[in-house]
């Protein structure tokens, strides 16, 4: 889900020898994603289609696994997407989850408006709404791990992008709502308001 520009269908398609199917909500990450397929000799063992995690294209027990990256996050119907994973799982599959965590009211003002869905922060829950979320889908949490080190890494990009942009961009940022004098303080490297991110979280149907 939320299959980008394909990187991991193609890293698990390359290392696994695995068939990966890849949904995005962007048209244009879609594009991306087949080129990079096609250009790395991938193209019979992928597909990658415009769709919404909360209504996948596909029929119900297909796949063997179910991969949703730094996305879970931002859907707006979480637990219609958890329900949508559950369905195309066939018996004993599983569902791979990489997230960002985050307990809602530490969260200061500026990451809960819609510029701080650039962090994947604005609508993030605490792990156990996501085990809920997940257990009202009929799937079980089989083990989470921690990754705050991966938290900071993706603070440094952003920060880096958000320069980026500050400089070559200022109307886009401007355009999305964002404050580029607020956004260092906001995302520096102070105790984070998010107990683990992103967290994986492996499910199995029950």
């Amino acid at each position: 889900m939320a299959s980008g520009r394909g990187t991991s269908a193609l890293l698990l398609a390359g290392v696994y020898g695995v068939r990966v199917d890849g949904v995005d909500y962007s048209a244009a990450n879609t594009a991306l994603a087949q080129g990079a397929a096609q250009a790395a000799g991938f193209a019979e063992r992928t597909g990658f289609v415009t769709g919404d995690a909360e209504h996948l294209p596909y029929d119900d027990g297909v796949f063997d696994a179910v991969l949703c990256e730094c996305a879970l996050c931002t859907f707006p119907d979480k637990a219609r997407a958890a329900a949508e994973f559950a369905r195309v799982l066939r018996p004993g599959g599983r569902v791979g989850i990489t997230d960002v965590t985050a307990a809602p009211d530490r969260l200061p003002p500026e990451l809960r408006s819609v510029g701080a869905r650039i962090a994947c922060v604005a609508d993030a829950r605490p792990l156990t709404a996501y085990a809920a979320v997940l257990a009202g889908a009929g799937l079980r949490t089989v083990t989470t791990e921690r990754h705050d080190a991966a938290m900071l890494r993706m603070i440094d990009q952003i920060e880096a992008r958000l320069n980026l942009l500050r400089i070559t961009s200022p109307a886009r940022l401007a355009d999305a709502g964002v404050d580029p004098g607020a956004a260092p303080a906001v995302l520096g490297r102070r105790a984070p308001p998010w107990p683990a991110a992103p967290s994986a979280t492996p499910c199995s149907p029950r």
